[in-house]
C-alpha cells in the first residue's frame, strides 16, 4: 500500500470543488477558495505529477444508454489459483465496470451492468468459465439512492 500523500486544506478544497464538477475553470475554482487561477493551475498539475489526481472523467447515465441491469456479484476462487490471475480476466469483460478485493467469505466483489437479465445471466456464465472461480452470488439493484458521490475532503479529521 501507498504511502499517504500530504495535502493541505486548500488542496482538499481544490480537490473537491474538482470532484463534484471537473470541467469547472480553474478561475472558478480559484475564487472559491482565494488563489488566482495560475495557483490553482500550478496545485492541479502538482497534484496530478504526484499521482493525488488519477484523472478527469465523464459520468455518463447507465439508463440513457441502456444498461438498465445492475448486479453485485461475489465472486469465490476454487483455492487452487491466486486472486491475482482471475483479476485480469475480469478486467477484460466490459460490463464489469469495478473489482474489489474483498475480506471475508468471497475474493472479490464485482459491479456489473447489462442491458438486461439476459445479458447478465451471459456474463455470469463466463465469469464461472474463468479458471479458478469457484462460485458467485448475485445481487440485482432494484433502485440506485446514489451512487459515485464526489469526495468530500476533510483535513483535520
Amino acid at each position: 500500500m501507498q504511502a499517504n500523500i500530504q495535502i493541505d486544506e486548500i488542496d482538499a478544497r481544490i480537490l473537491t470543488a474538482l470532484s463534484v464538477d471537473s470541467r469547472r475553470s480553474y478561475a472558478d475554482v480559484a475564487s472559491e477558495v482565494g488563489l488566482s487561477t495560475a495557483a490553482v493551475h500550478e496545485r492541479v498539475k502538482k497534484m496530478g505529477e504526484r499521482g493525488v489526481i488519477e484523472r478527469f472523467s465523464l459520468r455518463v447515465d447507465p439508463d440513457k444508454v441502456g444498461l438498465h441491469v445492475t448486479a453485485f456479484v461475489a465472486i469465490r476462487n476454487d483455492g487452487g489459483v491466486h486472486c491475482r490471475e482471475v483479476a485480469p480476466a475480469l478486467r477484460e469483460m466490459p460490463e464489469v465496470l469495478e473489482l474489489h478485493s474483498v475480506a471475508g467469505e468471497y475474493d472479490f466483489i464485482a459491479k456489473i451492468r447489462t442491458r438486461h437479465p439476459r445479458g447478465l445471466e451471459d456474463v455470469l456464465y463466463r465469469i464461472k468459465a474463468i479458471p479458478g472461480v469457484a462460485r458467485t452470488t448475485s445481487t440485482i439493484v432494484l433502485n440506485t439512492a446514489f451512487e459515485d458521490l464526489p469526495l468530500r475532503l476533510r483535513i483535520n479529521d
